[in-house]
Order: structure tokens, then C-alpha cells, then sequence
């Protein structure tokens, strides 16, 4: 008799639906896994029988064929372990259950211990719209898959504990459904702790009003990295939409945070400049997530910018446009969201002082060129705001003025988004840096000294097309924090203000 029990599998940000068929038959003993099976689901034979037999149990020595279907479909992983020792026992008799409405999911120790797997979370979801009222998981996975309502999570310490279960010995408790508080999304840093910068700090703003990208150049000690990691406390909460779409890639990714079962606070992925082109837009046989796609919905800080290898920067050109990566192997093509603030940083020079009003710069005309140059023209067009961050002056460090908080920064940003969120409802666009050029026509309309400035701009500075959309966007920001409906003159000149700044480094 043939057993089939539910499982689930991962392809890219999607979940779905995989059988576990299991037929024990008369022969000689053995043990094959059919169904596109990669080598740690072949390993998963010695796995099953050593957790069996440690569990107290006997594996039937005769001959045992499983097939993961569908059998077109590559499997990979070592998530199968716990479904495939189920169908065994069931079929050999061990157990005698209806687990229509059961799926399992989950590696397995050969003591007969469970393992955590990457991926519950888009797993649970799937398998609740598949009719799937209980999932059994291993126990460190089920608060994550807590999360989705409507599926009663199971959580699986040992085998020996599943099979009393069944057996009505001593029934598993459903792991309890918890949502984050308050209390789980304070951040342990604020904007209070930076003295003096008004001018970065004001950018920031604009850029957390609008979504906007931020290039910072400075001297080294100025508070470049200080003020892009205190840029997510200023940032609208996360709806709980959001949070499960940016969990769901960090499970993938196995990259959530040990306790963390949802992620609460927006994203800050940091990489090393030494990071590979596929390490930031994702990569692998079966691609996985990379760091522009796990700071979906947050902040994507690249510190040093010009010593990250030139491929890695120019990958990222069309990810920020489009919201999306797409990655293509040979096994699969998948596309994953990576909507995401780029927050980048940068020394005007290699030894860092170039411009400095007291340090001597020690670089040659000709290594500060090929220094800047490592930064592409067509990669500065597509950061909405070039900030100078000057060395901070004594006066403000010692002094005992009370700086801003992230709370009061944020509070205007929420104004400002609701303003967003009024203009753009019954779309999918969130904030003005995501506006279609269709968009900006209908929602940027100027009154005809701000339109005489941004012409006069264009012609002088030399502006492309894009940094043009661009600079009506950031204009359209701060004019919403002005709580006015038409741009006016003095929003493009800030706007064109926080774009010039390559015009003084990159002219030449």
C-alpha cells in the first residue's frame, strides 16, 4: 500500500505543495529516494533509519521506495527528513493515523532529534491555502510559523514525541500565535546622539519623507556611518504586510535572528565592501536571497563606496529602479523584491582629507581623479541626494545642547507619509521616489518661479533626464512637508542644492 503524506518545498520567494509516497514492498532490503533528490535528500536515508531505530522503533527490512512529487522539480535540502520517516512508519504499520490535513516539514539528528530548517514561514502560508490545518515543524522553527493565523503550528522536539502524539499518549501542544508590541520595535540608538550635522540630518529626513537614495562624502570621523545607521528610527513603523514579506526572505535566506520569529524593526544591511556582485543581488544553484533583497523594505548602507569592486556597484543600478532582482542560473530564473533605501558613504580621497578645512590632503590631483572615478556617472545619478558631511566642530561636541530625537523626526515623516499614502491609495507605490513619470505629471505640479528655477538648473548644471525626475521628486517631499500642494521655487532650490554636490567633486 502506498502512503502519502504532505510536505512543502521552496522555489525562490514561493512555497508549494510536495507528496511524500512511500511503498514498502516484498525483496530484498533496501532503500531508494526517487523524485529529483539532490545529495543531502540522499543522505536523508542513513538519517531516517539511524533516528528510527535510536527512537526505539525497527525500519522494515524489506524494500522501501520513497518518490518526492512532483518528480519534475528539483528538491534540495534536508528539510524532507521528518516527512519521510512518517510515511515509513505509516506504511509499515507502525502508526495508523488519517493525516489528511497534516503536512511535516523538517531535519532530523541521528539520535531522532529535530533540526531547523530554513523557510517555515512561506511554507506555513502555503500550506494553510492548501487546506492544511496542522504543520508539524521542528520546535525552533514554530514561533516563526506562529505567525501565520488560521494553521495550528506543531512544534516537533523528537521523534519518540511525534509518535506519542499519534499514538494519543501525549498529545503536542500548538505553538501559541504571538504579534509584536510596542515595546519590540524601540531602537537601542536615536538621532539624539549625533551632535551638530543640521545639514545631513535635514537630508535624511527628506530622504525618510520621500524614500529617496543618499550619497554622503566626508572625511573620515565625520558621523557618515553614525548618521545612515540612525536613519531606520526615523522610518514609518512596518505594517504587518511588510514584516511578513521581509521575514519571509530572511527565512529563506536562514539569515532571521536567533528569537526573532518576526521581523519587527525595518532592515539595516551593512555589507563588506568585499562583498561579490552575486553576494548583494543573490546567487547559487537555486538562487537565494542577497543583501539588496534581505534589506527589502529598509535600508541598504554601503560605507566606502568606492572600495567595493566595480561589478558589485553597477549590479546595483537596475535593482533600485525597478524595486526587483532578477536572477538567472541555469536550474531556475527567479525574482525577488528589493525595494529598498540606498544609503551609501564615501571619503572624497583615498587618504580622506581632500577639502578638509584644517587637515592637509597627502593624495596627487591624479589619485583623488582615479578615486572618484570608481564611482560611476550612471550609479551618482540614481541617488537622489549628494550630502557633504563636514568634521564636526568642538563647540557642538562638547556642548550641552539637547539634540533632536528620532521620535520628533519621525513624527513629521508619518505626516508626510500619510500626505503619501492620501495621493497614492488604490496603487501600489508607497512614497515619491517610487512615482511613475506618468505620476510626476499628474501629482508635481509647479507654480511658474519654480519651473523658471529647475529650467534655469537643467541648462547650467547640465542635469540628465533622469537626475530631472529625480530632482521633482525630492522637490515633491519637501513641499509635502511643507503641507503644500503645488512645488514651489524654494523646495526646487533645496532640492537642486542636495544635487550639485558631484558637480564640485566629479566635474572634472
Amino acid at each position: 500500500m502506498v502512503v502519502r503524506v504532505k510536505s512543502m518545498g521552496l522555489f525562490g520567494m514561493d512555497a508549494y505543495e510536495v507528496s511524500v509516497e512511500t511503498d514498502i514492498s516484498k525483496g530484498m532490503s533496501s532503500f531508494e529516494i526517487v523524485g529529483l533528490p539532490d545529495a543531502a535528500i540522499k543522505e536523508s536515508r542513513e538519517r531516517v533509519k539511524a533516528a528510527i531505530r535510536n527512537s526505539g522503533f525497527e525500519f522494515p527490512l524489506r524494500r522501501v521506495i520513497v518518490n518526492l512529487a512532483p518528480a519534475d522539480v528539483k528538491k534540495t535540502g534536508s528539510l524532507y527528513d521528518l516527512p519521510i520517516l512518517m510515511s515509513i512508519l505509516l506504511s509499515a504499520g507502525s502508526l495508523n493515523n488519517d493525516i489528511s490535513d497534516c503536512a511535516f516539514i523538517g531535519e532530523l539528528s541521528l539520535s531522532g532529534e529535530t533540526r531547523p530548517v530554513n523557510g517555515i514561514l512561506p511554507m506555513a502560508i502555503e500550506a494553510k491555502k492548501n487546506g492544511v490545518r496542522r504543520f508539524f515543524v521542528p520546535y525552533d522553527n514554530a514561533a516563526e510559523g506562529a505567525v501565520v493565523e488560521g494553521i495550528e503550528i506543531m512544534p516537533v522536539r523528537t521523534v519518540a514525541e511525534l509518535v506519542m502524539h499519534f499514538r494519543g499518549r501525549k498529545p503536542i501542544i500548538p505553538m501559541e500565535r504571538k504579534l509584536p508590541t510596542p515595546e519590540d520595535m524601540v531602537y537601542p540608538i536615536d538621532f539624539s546622539d549625533v551632535k551638530g550635522q543640521t545639514t545631513a540630518k535635514r537630508a535624511l529626513e527628506i530622504a525618510a519623507c520621500g524614500g529617496h537614495n543618499v550619497l554622503f562624502i566626508g572625511s573620515p570621523g565625520a558621523g557618515k556611518s553614525m548618521l545612515a545607521k540612525r536613519l531606520p528610527t526615523i522610518l514609518p513603523d512596518m505594517t504587518f504586510e511588510e514584516m511578513i514579506e521581509a521575514t519571509k526572505l530572511h527565512s529563506i535566506a536562514g539569515a532571521l535572528p536567533a528569537g526573532s520569529p518576526l521581523l519587527t524593526h525595518r532592515p539595516f544591511r551593512s555589507p563588506h565592501h568585499t562583498v561579490s556582485a552575486a553576494g548583494l543581488s543573490g546567487g547559487g544553484a537555486i538562487p537565494h536571497p542577497g543583501e539588496i533583497s534581505l534589506a527589502h523594505h529598509g535600508v541598504l548602507f554601503l560605507d566606502e563606496l568606492p572600495e567595493f569592486s566595480r561589478n558589485a556597484m553597477e549590479i546595483l543600478r537596475q535593482p533600485i529602479e525597478d524595486g526587483v532582482v532578477t536572477i538567472s542560473r541555469v536550474n531556475a530564473t527567479l525574482t525577488y523584491p528589493c525595494s529598498v533605501m540606498l544609503v551609501t558613504a564615501m571619503n572624497p580621497c583615498p587618504c580622506g582629507y581632500f577639502g578638509h578645512p584644517t587637515r592637509k590632503c597627502t593624495c596627487s590631483k591624479q589619485a583623488v581623479a582615479k578615486y572618484l572615478a570608481r564611482v560611476s556617472g550612471p550609479l551618482l545619478d540614481r541617488l537622489d541626494l549628494h550630502v557633504e558631511v563636514p568634521p564636526v566642530e568642538f563647540d557642538a561636541l562638547s556642548g550641552a545642547v539637547n539634540e533632536e530625537s528620532s521620535a520628533a523626526i519621525k513624527e513629521r515623516v508619518n505626516k508626510a507619509r500619510r500626505i503619501q499614502t492620501d495621493r497614492y491609495k488604490n496603487t501600489d507605490i508607497t512614497c515619491n521616489a517610487r512615482m511613475t513619470p506618468a505620476m510626476q505629471e499628474e501629482f508635481c505640479p509647479m507654480d511658474d518661479s519654480a519651473r523658471l528655477v529647475i529650467k534655469h538648473s537643467f541648462e547650467a548644471l547640465g542635469f540628465s533626464a533622469r537626475a530631472y525626475g529625480r530632482i521633482v521628486r525630492v522637490a515633491r517631499t519637501i513641499a509635502d512637508m511643507d503641507s503644500s500642494e503645488v512645488i514651489r521655487r524654494e523646495h526646487i532650490f533645496e532640492a537642486v542644492q542636495f544635487r550639485s554636490l558631484d558637480r564640485k567633486y566629479w566635474s572634472n
